[in-house]
């Protein structure tokens, strides 16, 4: 009779224990990546650095942040958002201001010196925050974080992303692109 409790116990505990282990990647039902939109124009954020070229004036270019209520603080003009928009849009925010009383005709340019970092959470060697690096795909940004750590779904990932906006969560293969302030996160089952 103990011995027939001990097994009820065993297929009892087995049985919960296999209700909690994660479902193959395959199994779970995800909306699938968006595509990626490789020739989309890059939106600033918070965590970006610019490099602001304002020709002429030497005292006005230089390197600044975009701060983290999203906007960029220049000498003259005070601060500007920058959260969202182009470089090329901010452009013209720049000159149109600097044209209000401070230059008569101001020639303004702007890159991104540094893009934001993405993060990488879950089964990896090293979670973390990490530099972007332009054309990164998932599978290089699992290498960046030292690899797969063992039990580690290495077919697809997901991806938390802000799209116009709104910030989103999917399922993407390791060939997918990576954006700048991306959070990867790497599933893994218990057994």
């Amino acid at each position: 009779m103990v011995s027939l409790l001990r097994v009820i116990a065993a297929i009892l505990a087995t049985a919960a224990l296999a209700g909690c282990a994660a479902a193959p990647r395959e199994e779970r039902a995800e909306a699938p990546a968006p595509q990626a939109v490789v020739n989309a124009p890059y939106r600033l954020a918070s965590g970006d650095r610019l490099r602001i070229l304002v020709f002429g004036q030497n005292d006005l270019t230089n390197s600044y942040n975009v701060d983290s209520s999203g906007a960029v603080s220049m000498p003259l003009i005070g601060r500007l958002p920058a959260q969202g928009l182009t470089t090329a849009e901010l452009e013209r925010m720049v000159a149109a201001r600097l044209r209000q009383g401070y230059i008569r005709d101001p020639s303004v340019s702007i890159e991104v010196e540094d893009f934001r970092p993405f993060f990488i959470l879950g089964a990896v060697c090293s979670a973390g925050r990490y530099p972007f690096i332009s054309g990164m795909t998932v599978q290089q940004a699992v290498a960046v974080a030292g690899g797969f750590a063992p039990r580690a779904f290495e077919t697809s990932v997901d991806i938390t992303r802000t799209v116009d906006g709104r910030t989103t969560t999917f399922a993407a293969p390791l060939a997918y692109p990576v954006r700048p302030g991306d959070t990867i996160t790497v599933g893994s089952g218990l057994f």
